[in-house]
């Protein structure tokens, strides 16, 4: 298993700073390092800057890669060009992870003028479509959300790895039939086995072998000597993800995720405390820790290491997603040290 590091805009480093965290990273012995994708500080030149720097500590610098973009704000050719385009600054160590955004969400589709567009078949027809042209061809597709007529990119970029961020058992199978890896995302060690399951199935039956597909996922950390910092700060990026918004389905997207690990349950006592005038702060403290425990590390920094460990069997790239406790780079540090490559492989 190879761990890599997760750093995003949420953390409101400098790039400098993002600099010299990758840079920290690269000491440590990290092989990779990752960012989402948004409407944001440009997640491809983040992850130029990225390489460029770390490139100065290790021999051709760390992978980097976007877990992920959310495709339906692109179109494929924009996608492939700037992807492509940061191949060959990277050396051709760049992975290009995509994902569905909030396509499930009918406000996301307003705010975008979006149409109700199948997300399995949207997935599909950009993972078709982007690896036609990041190979250099001639692209002509008819599908239900992406036509090209003989479009092709202006320059032949180095290979680009695609990956599909992958939930649900439709697009887990979609990652094996057509991707080169699934990004999963807040799992528990059964559902990574779950997961690894239609992963499995999919490649079969595109005549793949599973062995082909990488299984990467974020694992949030929080480290800090005050538990309680750790804890505010972890739920707070877990919150967002684990509770349906107001009116929004329970079984599509990350609700339903957690709904199929288990967790209707305390998710919708939670929900119906939100609904009844609860605020985030009350929110926050009353969330169920076995949940948290069970999806990422939160509390002092020398039981990081051996809970990343637990969290990341059967993954093959397992991306330690900083949570700092405090604002500021030592806070990140903090993260970043405590679940440094050697002491999570240490037994």
């Amino acid at each position: 298993m190879e761990i890599g590091i997760g750093l995003d805009q949420g953390l409101r480093l400098s790039f400098p700073e993002q600099r010299q965290m990758v840079q920290e990273a690269a000491r440590l012995g990290y092989t990779s390092a990752w960012t989402p994708a948004g409407l944001g500080v440009d997640a491809f030149q983040t992850c130029a800057n990225w390489s460029q720097a770390s490139a100065e500590v290790v021999d051709g610098g760390l992978i980097t890669g976007t877990s992920v973009v959310p495709v339906p704000v692109w179109t494929p050719p924009s996608l492939a060009g700037v992807a492509g385009t940061t191949g060959m600054i990277s050396g051709g160590r760049f992975i290009l992870g995509i994902g569905t955004g909030g396509i499930y969400g009918e406000e996301y589709r307003r705010a975008h003028d979006l149409p109700d567009w199948p997300a399995v078949a949207m997935m599909r027809d950009y993972l078709i479509t982007l690896r036609g042209l990041l190979a250099g061809e001639a692209v002509t597709y008819a599908g239900k959300t992406v036509t090209l007529r003989g479009v092709q990119l202006g320059f032949r970029p180095p290979r680009v790895p695609l990956y599909l961020g992958a939930l649900g058992p439709q697009m887990l199978r979609l990652a094996g039939e057509a991707a080169d890896g699934a990004c999963l995302n807040w799992c528990t060690p059964e559902q990574i086995a779950w997961s690894r399951e239609r992963i499995a199935a999919g490649a079969r039956k595109a005549g793949r072998s599973a062995a082909d597909v990488q299984v990467v996922e974020y694992i949030r950390i929080s480290v800090d000597e005050d538990e309680d910092a750790a804890r505010r700060a972890f739920v707070r990026a877990l919150i967002g993800y684990a509770m349906a918004r107001r009116g929004a389905s329970k079984e599509a997207g990350y609700r339903g995720h957690f709904a199929r690990m288990g967790f209707d349950d305390a998710l919708s006592a939670l929900e119906a405390r939100r609904d009844a005038g609860a605020d985030e702060a009350e929110l926050v403290e009353a969330f169920p820790l076995e949940l948290a425990r069970q999806v990422g590390y939160y509390g002092r920094p020398e039981g990081a290491a051996a809970a990343f460990r637990r969290l990341a069997e059967g993954l093959d790239v397992a991306v330690v997603r900083v949570v700092p406790a405090r604002p500021g780079i030592d806070a990140v540090a903090a993260v970043m040290r405590a679940c440094r490559p050697d002491a999570v492989q240490a037994r």
